[in-house]
């Protein structure tokens, strides 16, 4: 778990690092725009596979990169099955479970993938994101582009207070184990059931704890953030062209696949 959400890669040198943050915040946020907008799964498809390329050409791990997009694909797999059994429109197949008779659809299963496809393109473009740009950066570029400076120090306490959560649960689901909590699948849900609630009412704990400590500290509602170089005009021409790179593909797969 501490590996999944480790940002040790964004410190290393390659030709995205060496670009501004806020060039790269503003081209994911527009690729991402895009996907939302698109009609059909070509185009998040094509920005998945630009994503995982880009990993690969990174050198990110396999295995890192599999981890953090098992949670988003197991998302896309209950957007599908949930198209595809609530969507009306020609039977494609049937499916008896007891009294409940399911049928799937071939407009919710194309539903489906469009959403799913949507997904997967989004998070593959927020995994390069996180693998190229320190978090710290990240929260400096959300500053500069003025948004909501509330939504922002939650997230920069979110991610500061993630790690110490996941060690929290690492340890208590180690201590489970040698007491042979998860011996069999109803001991083992018992288990994760313990653990779920013990880690929210930790985080609940260390929430009390944090506001706390930032009154005393001086605390009045903002954090100091240090400013950011001046955005120059080869930064905008950057972040401008791989805009306009991904609106081309963007309008190309749009009307080849209408």
């Amino acid at each position: 778990m501490p590996e999944i959400f480790s940002d040790i890669f964004t410190y290393r040198e390659n030709a995205l690092a060496r670009t501004d943050p806020r060039t790269r915040l503003i081209v994911a946020l527009c690729a991402i725009l895009l996907v939302v907008l698109s009609r059909g799964p070509w185009y998040p498809l094509a920005v998945l596979v630009f994503s995982l390329a880009s990993l690969s050409l990174l050198r990110v791990p396999t295995r890192l990169v599999v981890a953090r997009l098992l949670v988003p694909m197991g998302i896309v797999l209950v957007i599908v099955l949930l198209k595809l059994f609530m969507t009306p429109g020609d039977p494609l197949f049937y499916v008896s479970l007891g009294q409940v008779n399911l049928t799937a659809s071939r407009e919710g299963l194309r539903s489906g993938l469009v959403l799913g496809a949507r997904v997967a393109g989004a998070v593959s473009m927020i995994i390069l994101l996180g693998v190229t740009t320190p978090a710290h950066d990240v929260f400096r570029a959300l500053f500069w582009m003025k948004a909501p400076r509330e939504w922002v120090e939650v997230a920069m306490l979110m991610y500061r207070y993630i790690f110490v959560l996941v060690e929290t649960a690492a340890n208590m689901a180690t201590a489970q184990r040698l007491r042979l909590g998860y011996r069999g699948a109803r001991e083992s849900l018992r288990s994760l059931g313990v653990l779920s609630g013990s880690v929210l009412l930790r985080s609940a704990e260390q929430a009390v704890k944090t506001s706390e400590a930032m009154v005393l500290r001086g605390y009045r509602g903002s954090l100091p953030v240090s400013p950011m170089r001046p955005f120059t005009r080869a930064d905008v021409i950057a972040a401008l062209s791989l805009c306009a790179l991904f609106g081309a593909l963007f309008g190309a797969l749009e009307w080849l696949f209408r």
